[in-house]
């Protein structure tokens, strides 16, 4: 069930900062370690 208090983002929202554990043990901060004008981000959770 979703959270009805769960902020969504808008159009031209800036991206929320966020620490990510990659399966290499090593780790992605967002939007920090992206150097790019535009990104696509695609997750998934898996299983909670």
């Amino acid at each position: 069930m979703a959270q009805a208090d769960t902020p969504k983002l808008d159009q031209g929202d800036s991206f929320p900062p966020m620490t990510i554990s990659l399966l290499d043990s090593s780790t992605l901060t967002l939007p920090d370690d992206l150097n790019a004008d535009f990104t696509v981000f695609l997750g998934y959770r898996g299983k909670w």
